[in-house]
């Protein structure tokens, strides 16, 4: 088993392979719609091509230490469910970001709260930090439900605090904590 797998209440986490580049594609595309006002990366043409520039770019962070990019899988089938990450880790204040999104066939099952906690628990245990940050973009009322429903607590209301297509937005910030 590979030290990288983290296991999430029915819910395989492990570091993106080139091989599930097709079915990472596929993902965006089905939910291109609804996420692409969050997340502008998306698209239905998203292709495989983009998939493992994405898939490099989670390699190159977690050689540099400074992220750890899921994908996230049914153990059971190996349908890919969607991505997530805690990323940003700043080792000198112990703390990160965690993000993540589910594809919309998944939506709706409880898949984003059981990674948000598992995401969690890694990083208060083995990553030993000490905090852990998510941050949703005011109006992405899906986002906020699964950190409210994971035990974050609402601290406030950023101004300017993400940048969506080239615009400074307001988003509110949740924490967890050990």
């Amino acid at each position: 088993m590979d030290d990288r797998h983290l296991h999430a209440h029915g819910l395989l986490l492990r570091p993106f392979e080139d091989t599930d580049a097709a079915a990472f594609a596929a993902a965006v595309r089905e939910s291109a719609e609804g996420m692409r006002r969050w997340m502008p990366w998306s698209s239905v043409d998203y292709g495989d091509d983009q998939a493992r520039q994405w898939f490099q770019a989670c390699r190159e962070g977690w050689e540099a230490v400074t992220a750890y990019e899921y994908g996230v899988f049914d153990p059971a089938t190996g349908a890919f469910l969607g991505g997530a990450g805690l990323n940003a880790i700043r080792r000198d204040h112990r703390f990160c970001n965690l993000g993540y999104w589910v594809r919309q066939a998944g939506q709706g099952q409880g898949v984003a709260t059981r990674v948000v906690q598992a995401l969690a628990a890694h990083a208060f245990g083995p990553l030993q930090l000490q905090r852990v940050e998510i941050v949703v973009a005011v109006g992405n009322l899906a986002s906020e439900r699964v950190a409210v429903k994971s035990g974050a607590l609402h601290e406030c209301v950023a101004r300017n605090r993400l940048v969506i297509d080239d615009v400074a937005a307001p988003a509110h910030v949740f924490s967890l904590v050990p």
